[in-house]
């Protein structure tokens, strides 16, 4: 048959009317690439909504009230700050935070993973005391048979034979679900959200010290990293992805930031109905308060997704800050997130719960890792090209940036006081 005999293939169709192999292969590769950044952008944003997101969002409600949502607004603004800034430079360079660091200060990047890794282990072990806790509120299991078998649940999905795909698929249910179930909780609380609104712009009063607090809880620590490292995981990376990277880093922070937001328009609800709410849990006292017996099965539910997102993100994140550093641990990688959970879950089962000292250290890291970890990357964003491929670095971004890491500066030596507090 001649050339221009041939059947013609077109829009990846085959001229049998069978799938053409480089069209298939094109669609899934678009299919990839999406599911991929889905995937980065929930992975980022669960593992910032974990049990502390949601005990301490309750907490600050009940304290401030509608004033609380000006803290929301501005710490969600220097969310996007810095992980405009986090994803760009390592999205652009295709390489690793702790790469990055060791490249700039020989031995740096051990260093921050060290801090990274442990901070993220002490923290696991409180989201496997949140599944168990989540557990026990929706259905009444025990806790430590709650918190073994929602570990064996992370571990399932890490031994799976695509665990990737497995992590950005659950990651994003589980978010969604946590999304629409706490919309239900808030529309049923009949928050004012007038007055929320007025107050997100013209306070009443800010209480600074809160809005720190909220800005360490969603990007401190491996937190922070989540989502970039999951990004050049799946391949990818690059100046020709920037805009991509830059859509998904900015919709991740505005998905944790819609999520703070719904969950205090929740509680907002229910305390400015005059509701004391309970000291000993009172994320689970402002579900019952709204729903009755069904709003402490329903806190379970959401306290269990977010607490077991938080087990992957923090497994799978911390366990990336040590693979580029042996050939071993990078081809038995999964494996190693497994030995990471069961650990985790080890020093859950044999303590009952979080050490309280450990706690504390790790909060204090977390306040310390910040600085240091987007200090290195703005140096790298300002100073080595190279290692962002000649890519010129967006003035405004890059003082944005700076803006960002001058703030946690302040909030690391803020953070001190907790280690101080170790031994005093």
């Amino acid at each position: 048959m001649s050339e221009s005999a041939a059947p013609q293939v077109a829009d990846g169709v085959a001229p049998d009317g069978g799938e053409d192999p480089a069209g298939s292969r094109s669609d899934r590769g678009r299919s990839h690439r999406r599911g991929a950044l889905l995937g980065a952008m929930f992975l980022m944003a669960t593992s910032a909504i974990g049990p502390g997101f949601i005990t301490q969002t309750t907490v600050f409600t009940a304290k401030l009230g509608a004033a609380f949502a000006f803290a929301i607004l501005i710490s969600v603004l220097v969310d996007v700050a810095v992980q405009l800034n986090v994803w760009r430079v390592i999205g652009v360079s295709g390489l690793r935070a702790q790469d990055l660091a060791n490249r700039v200060v020989p031995g740096g990047g051990y260093v921050l993973a060290a801090l990274v890794v442990f901070g993220g282990l002490v923290f696991n072990v409180g989201n496997i005391g949140g599944t168990a806790l989540g557990a026990q509120a929706m259905m009444g299991a025990d806790v430590k048979i709650g918190g073994a078998v929602s570990a064996l649940i992370a571990i399932g999905i890490f031994l799976s034979k695509r665990a990737g795909v497995a992590v950005d698929r659950i990651v994003v249910v589980l978010g969604l679900l946590m999304i629409v179930m706490v919309t239900f909780v808030a529309f049923k609380s009949q928050p004012p959200v007038g007055e929320a609104l007025r107050q997100t712009v013209l306070p009443d009063h800010a209480d600074f010290l809160i809005i720190t607090t909220l800005i360490g809880g969603t990007v401190g620590g491996y937190i922070t990293y989540a989502g970039a490292h999951r990004l050049v995981d799946s391949g990818i990376s690059g100046r020709e992805h920037v805009r991509e990277i830059t859509r998904t880093s900015t919709t991740g922070v505005v998905v944790t930031g819609v999520m703070r937001a719904l969950l205090f328009l929740a509680v907002l609800g229910v305390v400015a109905g005059g509701v004391t709410l309970a000291q000993s849990n009172p994320p689970a006292s402002a579900f019952q308060h709204a729903l009755g017996q069904a709003g402490l099965h329903l806190f379970g539910v959401i306290l269990w997704a977010a607490s077991i997102t938080s087990v992957i993100g923090a497994s799978y994140t911390s366990v990336s800050f040590l693979t580029t550093f042996s050939e071993g641990l990078a081809r038995r990688r999964n494996l190693v997130v497994v030995g990471f959970i069961i650990f985790s879950l080890a020093v859950f089962l044999i303590v009952g719960q979080t050490p309280v000292t450990l706690l504390v250290l790790a909060g204090a890291l977390n306040g310390l890792i910040l600085p240091v970890g987007l200090g290195v990357l703005m140096w790298v964003a300002a100073r080595r090209p190279d290692l962002l491929g000649g890519y010129r670095y967006p003035r405004w971004l890059l003082v944005l940036g700076v803006a960002a890491w001058v703030l946690t500066v302040y909030l690391g030596w803020r953070s001190l006081g907790g280690i101080a507090a170790l031994w005093s």
